[in-house]
Order: C-alpha cells, then sequence, then structure tokens
C-alpha cells in the first residue's frame, strides 16, 4: 500500500515538483550510483529544508524512500496522515522512544530504503554546518549491512535558482571502522566520518556552481 501511494504521488506530482524545485541532479560517479538504488541502503543527506524530503522522492523515483522524520511534522493532522501514507516513519527527538530503529531495520531487511538527515535537525543561521551528526546511520548500516548513498542538496526550492542535488558513491562503513575500538566508539567514529563525506561532498557541489557561474 505505501508502495502505491508513493508511485500515485510521484506520478501526479512530477509536474509539480519541476515548477516547484527545478532539480539539477549531479553525480561523483555515476558508474558507481546513479538515480536507482539497488537493493537494501541508507540514504543520508545534509539538512536545508523541510522539502529536502520532496525532492528526493523524486530524485530516487524508481524506489520507496522511507525516511525518517521528526514528530512535529506527523503532529498536524492531515500532514501526518500524508507522511504515513508515504511510509514516513517517525522520530520522537523529546522523548526515550526509539521505536523508529527496529522499525528502520525491518525495512532494511526487507531489501528496503531508509532516508536519514543525521544532523537531526535543520541548522540555524550562523551554525557550522554539516551539525554533529546523530548515531543512527551508523548504527543501522552496520547492524544490517546495508550501503550508506551520501546525498547532498543546496536547498534552493521555489527560487530562480535551481536546485542541485549531488549524488555521491555508496559507503562500505565496515571500512570506516578502526581497529581497537570498542562498539560504542566505533559508532562516533563511524558517525563522524559520515559527517566528513558529506562535507566534501557539500564542497564539490558549491564548487560546480561556481565554476558554472564564471
Amino acid at each position: 500500500m505505501i508502495a502505491l501511494f508513493n508511485w500515485f504521488v510521484k506520478i501526479t506530482g512530477w509536474p509539480a515538483q519541476l515548477l516547484c524545485f527545478r532539480t539539477k541532479i549531479l553525480y561523483e560517479d555515476r558508474r558507481a550510483q546513479g538515480r536507482h538504488i539497488k537493493g537494501s541502503a541508507i540514504v543520508i543527506s545534509n539538512h536545508t529544508s523541510v522539502f529536502d524530503y520532496a525532492v528526493y522522492l523524486f530524485v530516487f523515483f524508481t524506489r520507496t524512500l522511507r525516511f525518517q522524520m521528526a514528530e512535529v511534522l506527523f503532529e498536524k493532522p492531515l500532514l501526518g496522515w500524508f507522511l504515513r501514507c508515504l511510509g514516513g516513519i517517525r522520530v520522537d527527538r523529546n522523548t526515550h522512544d526509539f521505536g523508529f530503529m527496529p522499525a528502520s531495520m525491518r525495512i532494511l531487511e526487507r531489501g528496503g530504503v531508509v532516508g536519514i538527515f543525521p544532523e537531526s535537525r535543520i541548522p540555524l543561521p550562523g551554525e557550522a554546518r554539516p551539525l554533529p551528526f546523530k548515531v543512527s546511520a551508523a548504527y543501522l548500516a552496520l547492524s544490517s549491512g546495508a550501503k550508506i548513498v551520501p546525498v547532498v542538496t543546496n536547498g534552493s526550492y521555489f527560487q530562480r535558482k535551481r536546485a542541485r542535488v549531488l549524488i555521491g558513491k555508496p559507503i562500505d562503513v565496515f571500512t570506516l571502522l578502526e581497529d581497537g575500538a570498542d562498539e560504542t566508539e566505533n559508532l562516533q567514529i563511524v558517525s563522524e566520518r559520515l559527517r566528513e563525506r558529506i562535507a566534501e561532498l557539500e564542497k564539490l557541489l558549491n564548487g560546480t556552481e561556481t565554476n558554472e557561474s564564471r
């Protein structure tokens, strides 16, 4: 039912997203990772706007993305219903309810795709970006064996400037582990290395924009 609803939204919403986002999709290495994601995977991204998820819905058109989303979005009746139909995974950031983790794991075990914004919130003006990463993406990848697909967006939505998305090469998190570190330490180490990777892709995306404007 979730997959069917996703297809309905993607097909009916395609013309509108062309006008609102006008997304230009770039690739770090298209042969390594294009718009179609094979098998189970975790998509991680920087977080610029509440519309990031809507953009990725169309970037990865062929897969059903099940994004972890903040509880505040589900508290709005109509929006909450819509996100649940799309398969959104509710994350209650102000409680100790970690039910979103086993829910995410079940999706990965069935070969699905889970989306995570590891910063957990949109950075405030003046804050260094990306913010420190939560460990959920690292934990899920290490527990499930799923690859991580890093993606960045410039967040240019509803503007004259086009939205731009850069898809990075997939990451095997097991190559990021540090010998001699315990499980807790490695979760922090892997999370920080994922953060560094997103920062690298942001610089690469900004560089392509600068070059094109010359």
